[in-house]
């Protein structure tokens, strides 16, 4: 269906039909559905951590101090994944670290989801100097490795959760500027925007209306896959003191807790390290699934 007929009264049944097919791909896809279940058990954990966590997170417990984990040597069920240097259950925080990652995921990549895909719309639409002028910007932010980028910014701005979200939100539009920009210079030589054009249309309404919904899947595909560059940008900044700061609890953090106590408290930078291994695993799995089923050049 073309974007012309987004106000017919056929268009809610395709996008219940488009949907209904997404799930069914999905189905067939093992990795799209391993990705999936990652995103979704940390989505629960995010939600439900203090219904699910068995301790509170900044409570201390000096007497249990670097508890080894409950199937180890001098382990404690009460501490399945084991304790830190003040207590602490590292499952508990790994728990709660999970809000941290979801929010600043999901903040992040709508801020410079957003801010790229207006501005690469309108670069690729009108063209001319307003699209030299901002695509030389955009060289000039590739020209500068992200997360160096970040841990400069980050740096000169000082830490907190609001920080690290405006931060990795307004450096991270550049991919997603390039992208709708090459799209909207495809697009805006289709038929139906050139009648648009023809019929006095004005430029705003067709971008909105025609030019904006034929971008989306690409911006949704790049964002997917952008929260997995988010996440690891969010754990470098706490691990580096950059980022969010105590007592709230991240995974970077507690990796920067446990560096000092890795040959005594394995557990304290294992466990935080794979859960953020494995919820990047997670998002990148279900970015290629997107990326397979939206884009119709990887159509078979």
């Amino acid at each position: 269906m073309s974007t012309e007929e987004i106000g017919h009264p056929g268009a809610e049944r395709f996008r219940r039909k488009r949907g209904r097919d997404m799930l069914v791909a999905l189905s067939h896809s093992p990795a799209g559905m391993a990705g999936a279940f990652i995103i979704l058990v940390v989505i629960v954990c995010a939600i439900a951590a203090p219904w699910i966590a068995p301790h509170d997170p900044k409570q201390h417990e000096l007497r249990s101090r670097f508890q080894a984990p409950m199937l180890a040597e001098g382990g404690d069920a009460r501490y399945i994944l084991g304790t830190d240097q003040l207590g602490r259950g590292i499952l508990t925080r790994i728990i709660y670290g999970s809000r941290i990652s979801v929010l600043v995921g999901i903040s992040s990549v709508a801020i410079s989801g957003t801010v790229g895909m207006i501005l690469g719309l309108l670069s690729g639409y009108y063209g001319g100097l307003v699209d030299i002028l901002l695509m030389r910007i955009a060289d000039a932010f590739l020209g500068i490795p992200f997360i160096i980028m970040v841990i400069a910014v980050a740096g000169l701005v000082g830490g907190g959760l609001l920080t690290v979200i405006v931060i990795l939100g307004l450096t991270g539009w550049v991919a997603y500027s390039r992208v709708v920009r090459s799209k909207t210079l495809s697009v805006r030589e289709q038929e139906y925007v050139l009648a648009a054009r023809a019929l006095g249309r004005r430029k705003a309404w067709i971008l909105l209306r025609h030019v904006a919904p034929n971008v989306l899947d690409s911006v949704i595909v790049l964002a997917t896959l952008e929260i997995a560059r988010i996440i690891l940008a969010e754990s470098t900044l706490s691990f580096l003191g950059l980022g969010v700061q105590p007592p709230t609890v991240t995974w970077g953090l507690m990796l920067a807790d446990g560096r000092d106590h890795v040959g005594s408290a394995w557990w304290m930078t294992t466990f935080p390290g794979l859960a953020i291994t494995i919820t990047v695993l997670g998002v990148v799995l279900l970015g290629d699934w997107l990326r397979d089923v939206l884009d119709p050049r990887l159509r078979h």
